[in-house]
Formats: structure tokens, sequence, C-alpha cells
């Protein structure tokens, strides 16, 4: 931790591993969607707690992509930290790899950035450290997590206006 009581990126850091099982099988044959999001949630709300420093739950999923499938006996690995911070809340970046355990090749399998408050035993949001990004790859990476948090703003900005107009009453 910084001497100005930021954390660094490095503070939040979480590596998640996990072998996927027949159990974690869809319809398909391949581990299910919902399997992965658990995990990557999971990740994700560790890094958040890390950097908080206490409870922090999930607000919402603002991406996630899954980029290719993950098969039952791949090791999963995700990796998460903390990209940026508000006064409250923290976007959480999150990479899974699918990882042959036979011949150690290693596909990147999913991307997802996710959004946390941190509370207080009320289960109020309470403020939350500054975060400090040291590398030039978190420095783009906080970049790219404070235009994802302008667009949900205007995002809910906008469906606030739309239905406040259609819930007003017609004037002649």
């Amino acid at each position: 931790m910084s001497s100005s009581g930021a954390r660094t990126v490095s503070d939040s850091e979480v590596t998640l591993t996990q072998m996927m099982e027949v159990t974690d099988a869809n319809i398909a044959g391949n581990v299910h969607g919902g399997v992965i999001m658990r995990l990557v949630d999971t990740a994700a709300a560790l890094a958040a707690i890390k950097h908080s420093g206490g409870v922090a739950l999930t607000v919402g999923i603002d991406e996630m992509s899954f980029l290719e499938p993950v098969h039952i006996g791949e090791v999963v690995v995700l990796k998460a930290c903390v990209n940026d911070v508000g006064r409250t809340s923290m976007e959480c970046g999150v990479r899974v790899d699918a990882q042959d355990p036979l011949t150690g090749a290693v596909r990147h399998v999913n991307s997802a950035y996710m959004v946390f408050v941190a509370v207080d035993a009320a289960g109020r949001p309470r403020p939350v450290r500054p975060l400090l990004a040291e590398t030039d790859t978190q420095r783009r990476r906080q970049q790219e997590a404070k235009l994802r948090r302008e667009r949900r703003i205007a995002h809910k900005e906008a469906i606030d206006a739309a239905r406040a107009a259609k819930e007003a009453p017609e004037r002649f």
C-alpha cells in the first residue's frame, strides 16, 4: 500500500484456479457459461474485498465476453484486479484462461468487467481508498474503466429521462 493511503492495483490482484469437471457441463458438453460467470464473480469479488478492506457486493456486470468454449478436464485460471474506483464503487477486470493440463496449451476464453460497491456492517455504501495505477497497462485499464463508468451513467440517465417522459401527464 502506498503512503498516501491509496492502494495499488497489485494490492487487489487475485488468481483462482479450478479444474472443470463433468458436473460443470452444459447440454453441448462444454462448461456451462453460468459456471464461468460464477467463478468470474467470485474472483472479482475477492479483488474488490482486498481493495476495500471489507465486504463488497456485486452491483453489475459491465461486460462479459465468452471468446471460446471451455472443455471438461481443462483447468480454468482467473486473474482479477481492481481497474478503477469511484467514491464507494470499484470496477474489477477478470481474464479467464483455459489450460490443457496434459499439453500445457493455454487459451484466453473470457474477459469480464464487474462493478462492486463497498458496504458497511449495516449494508450501506462506504467510501473506498483511491487506486494507484503504477504501470502503463494499469493506467490504460483505469482510463478504459472511466469510459465504461461514463457510459453506465449516461445509459442510466437516458433510461430515467425516457421513463419520466412516459410517466408525465399529457398537457393540452
